[in-house]
């Protein structure tokens, strides 16, 4: 048989078994079975174990912040009475578990003096006694309303002791404590499910028929977005996709957080990474 021929009866079956090779070659690569994507399967909530958390406490804190990091710190100093207005962060009524007033988490960096990447955080304030119903919901709940301004911070656990260490180090005569609550509170984040455009009717369809008649109850759905103390899910401050983002109770599971939707973190690893959002002085270098 000539050398021709034999080319050609090889050829087609040999570039056939190459593409089923090709298309084949991303599952053999794969270390698992495909898995669905967060989307599909619902909105999922993890605790994340690569976040501690920080406490400032003191008349000081929102002041010696907002001379370190680079974002504006001074909205969550803000009064509640002065701040209410806003339709994402105050509630329609306050409730026993929920306050009037409700600040949006804050996504800030501390830099270096030339500029140059540290540390980023989250930084929350906690919901005041005084500014929710009582647990008879007749009148507001008992608060010293000159306690010192307390911010928690959402902060990468690998850098947590060199973080302390540096906000110590510029701390000098600011009266505020600094102390790491890692014990008290964890950090945790609900993703997936189309979040970003889905109505707390939506989330809560259960809340949202509490009342009288056929309308809304607004003051269930804000009830049902926060827990028995007030800890509240927020939108995450970077992008709406990536859906919500809390600090609560290190011995209570947060609310909306179904028995079967409790995932992995690795899962939201992978949905923030192809959203192309890093997080932490892990992902994002130091010196940049």
């Amino acid at each position: 048989m000539p050398p021709f021929t034999s080319y050609w009866r090889l050829r087609t079956p040999i570039s056939t078994l190459s593409r089923h090779f090709h298309a084949a070659l991303p599952r053999l690569l794969s270390s698992g079975p495909q898995q669905p994507s967060s989307s599909a399967v619902g909105p999922l909530a993890c605790r994340l174990g690569s976040r501690s958390v920080v406490r400032f406490r003191g008349p000081d804190a929102a002041k010696f912040l907002q001379g370190l990091l680079t974002n504006d710190v001074r909205p969550l100093a803000v009064p509640a009475l002065a701040a209410v207005g806003s339709d994402e962060s105050s509630s329609h009524f306050p409730t026993p578990n929920v306050s009037l007033y409700h600040p949006p988490p804050i996504y800030a960096a501390l830099l270096t003096p030339q500029g140059r990447f540290l540390y980023d955080l989250f930084l929350y304030r906690p919901p005041p006694a005084d500014h929710k119903l009582d647990r008879t919901g007749s009148g507001p709940a008992k608060g010293d309303p000159h306690d010192p301004l307390t911010l928690l911070a959402d902060v990468d656990a690998v850098v947590l002791d060199e973080l302390l260490d540096c906000f110590n180090k510029y701390r000098l005569r600011s009266k505020v404590d600094i102390e790491n609550v890692s014990k008290e509170f964890a950090c945790w984040q609900r993703f997936g499910g189309d979040l970003s455009n889905a109505a707390p009717s939506t989330q809560e369809p259960e809340a949202a028929s509490v009342g009288w008649g056929t309308g809304i109850d607004h003051a269930a759905e804000s009830s049902a977005q926060g827990n028995s103390i007030g800890w509240k899910w927020c939108k995450d401050p970077r992008l709406d996709c990536l859906g919500y983002r809390g600090i609560f109770p290190s011995n209570t599971v947060p609310p909306l957080v179904e028995s079967d939707k409790e995932a992995d973190e690795r899962h939201y690893l992978l949905c923030r990474l192809q959203q192309g959002v890093a997080e932490g002085s892990t992902e994002i270098p130091k010196g940049v």
